[in-house]
């Protein structure tokens, strides 16, 4: 059976043409075949298949309820929606840390995270209560009532996990990173950039950390050290980029004197003007509006891979996608210096074409944030119309 990247099933031939890296079957009388992918970007990891038959694979449910301590009251914190979620593998199984909001009724709409297994990858049992969420602490100001958001996941050193995350006050969406043992209980640390330029950054909006990390062949998704330091690619307008001794402490990249943005800066972006942008929005494509790291970015011997989501806008972007419109695509960048752009798909690789990925909580969505190998496939897992989660999968070559 031909592959063909689900995004471009409603493009146009003479797009498709264009496309690098597999083949697509043509829905007609001839059911034409394009040229194989040039080598030039076989660096790419194309040719996910969605799994219609189990997706969604997580949805809303009402039978989760947990005593909020803030609140001091039960709540059914994933009756709204759920989305979003960071993914490894641990003990033969996928772990899925996933968004949850409850419904706004007797409550204010919060974000919490909650967590799921599975042997397959595709069938989840849910823990009853979330494992990450707003609480009486010292980040209560920051996380409450907006709650935890956006999961992103890998291991460090002593097998600790490292997970960042959107602490939204219902302003202001800060970075922060939380560690644990066993992905059930969690420490908090607070914002990224708490420690960096003199606290300049941590009233800033800032979000979407996904840290280069080795996917491991035994399916965990493990923090590298380039030029003997972390990197963390992040950002939700323009993608930067930021280093850490430690996967706790982060010091965001900033442009050096003389240097300028390689695009206008906008909405968020304009705020924090002194940042180095690494990868920037691109007229006419898909990801004209804005640009948002996916999962962890992929250390390869390539380069490193990082899967990212980008929205449209029409009036400047890709007339042929509705507007608002969440696409994934794919760039490289150099192993040894992690700011080098390499490469760039054209074209986005996996778009909304599902009933479920087309309307729900926001219209038009795919969301990527997790990416993990479990016996010898590859499982992308995104959240689609921040309603529900499903999984995309292609086998490891």
């Amino acid at each position: 059976m031909t592959r063909i990247p689900v995004c471009l099933a409603a493009l146009p031939p003479l797009a498709l043409a264009m496309l690098v890296g597999c083949q697509l079957a043509q829905r007609t009388k001839s059911a034409a075949t394009l040229p194989k992918a040039p080598a030039a970007t076989s660096w790419a990891l194309l040719g996910f298949t969605k799994a219609d038959s189990s997706n969604p694979v997580l949805g809303p449910s009402p039978a989760g309820v947990f005593t909020d301590p803030i609140l001091q009251l039960a709540v059914q914190w994933e009756e709204k929606d759920v989305f979003n979620p960071a993914a490894t593998v641990k003990d033969g199984q996928v772990w899925l840390l996933y968004r949850a909001e409850n419904e706004v009724r007797k409550f204010a709409k919060t974000s919490r995270i909650g967590l799921a297994t599975s042997a397959d990858g595709v069938h989840f049992a849910r823990q009853p209560t979330p494992v990450l969420y707003p609480a009486n602490d010292a980040q209560k100001k920051y996380e409450w009532p907006g709650g935890t958001e956006d999961p992103r996941l890998v291991e460090g050193p002593n097998h600790l996990y490292y997970l960042t995350y959107t602490a939204y006050d219902g302003h202001l969406a800060r970075l922060h990173v939380a560690t644990s043992p066993d992905l059930r209980h969690w420490t908090k640390y607070g914002n990224v950039f708490a420690g960096a330029y003199g606290g300049k950054y941590v009233d800033k909006w800032a979000k979407s950390g996904a840290i280069v990390a080795r996917y491991e062949a035994d399916g965990r998704v493990v923090a590298a050290q380039i030029n003997g330091s972390y990197w963390m690619y992040w950002g939700d307008t323009q993608i930067w980029l930021a280093t850490s001794p430690d996967l706790i402490h982060w010091t965001p990249l900033e442009m050096t004197p003389g240097e300028r943005p390689p695009v206008p800066l906008r909405s968020t972006a304009a705020t924090v003007s002194d940042l180095r942008v690494i990868l920037p929005t691109r007229a006419g494509k898909f990801d004209s509006d804005l640009v948002e790291p996916g999962p962890p970015a992929m250390l390869t011997d390539q380069g490193i891979r990082l899967l990212y989501n980008g929205r449209n806008e029409p009036a400047f972007g890709d007339k042929a996608l509705p507007a608002g419109t969440y696409a994934a695509g794919q760039a490289l960048f150099d192993r040894r210096d992690p700011t080098k752009l390499l490469r760039r798909l054209d074209t986005c690789f996996l778009r909304p074409d599902r009933p479920y990925e087309i309307t729900g909580q926001v219209n038009q969505v795919v969301f990527l944030e997790a990416l993990v190998r479990l016996n010898n496939r590859w499982l992308l897992y995104y959240g689609t119309a921040d309603s529900k989660i499903a999984v995309a999968t292609r086998p490891v070559e």
